[in-house]
């Protein structure tokens, strides 16, 4: 028997990348997802290429809505919860990079990733809590190992990274009193379309983003008594030359 068919996930950012990869993995267990973008068309049409490709009856809900702004990921979590009936699962994945020297970086560029990157998860769990303690639920962020390992030209995208660690792990003990699992994932590099990146094949030696939605499949199935809060992943291999 299959306990994680009719389980409902909400994904922010999911419409490309490490949100659709898992957003795909999560489906072929028959959860049913809904995915966010600021943009109406992209979450439809992801929405859409999601089912098309699914092997379940799992269903795919597209929906408009800007993590920085808590009212509209409330609005998100409502649509959800008006059309499968509960959230059991929220992924806050949504995220963009600046880098460069600090001379270089602006301030709208600082609070492009500073509100995206760690207002936007806090956004994504106030909004999404008194659902989550309904099914004693589970949430979890997509940080980064950029979340711990400082870098040259990374002052925006290390501090909202290291930011999102410290900060789901501080929730994780906030909840855990209502059965409410919290965990942390922190890729290395990955393969997607992060900072102008273009896949192909040079990006063979990187984490794939279906290794990221098998990774949460596998935390989802943890037996309820254990709870890993915060995951480190990286290549097994080193950059290829």
């Amino acid at each position: 028997m299959n306990t994680l068919n009719n389980k409902v996930a909400l994904i922010t950012g999911g419409t490309k990348g490490i949100g659709f990869g898992t957003a795909q993995a999560l489906m072929a267990q028959g959860i049913h997802v809904a995915i966010t973008s600021r943009s109406t068309a992209d979450a439809e049409a992801a929405a859409k290429a999601l089912k098309n490709a699914c092997v379940t009856d799992a269903k795919a809900l597209g929906i408009m809505a800007d993590v920085r702004d808590l009212e509209s990921q409330q609005d998100a979590v409502k649509q959800v919860v008006d059309a499968f009936g509960q959230l059991d699962i929220v992924i806050a994945n949504a995220g963009l990079g600046h880098f460069g020297n600090i001379e270089d970086i602006t301030s709208k560029q600082w609070h492009e990733v500073i509100d995206t990157n760690l207002t936007g998860v806090f956004n994504s769990i106030k909004a999404s809590v008194a659902a989550l303690k309904k099914t004693k639920g589970y949430f979890i962020t997509i940080s980064s190992l950029a979340g711990t390992n400082f870098f040259a030209g990374g002052s925006a995208y290390n501090a909202s990274k290291f930011g999102v660690t410290g900060f789901t792990q501080a929730v994780m003990l906030d909840l855990r009193q209502y059965d409410i699992k919290v965990s942390t994932i922190m890729p290395g590099s990955v393969a997607t379309h992060f900072n102008g990146n273009d896949p192909s094949d040079k990006d063979a030696w990187k984490i794939q983003i279906e290794d990221i939605g098998e990774l949460v499949v596998d935390l989802i199935k943890m037996n309820p008594r254990t709870l890993p809060s915060k995951i480190e992943v990286r290549p097994t291999l080193p950059p290829s030359k």
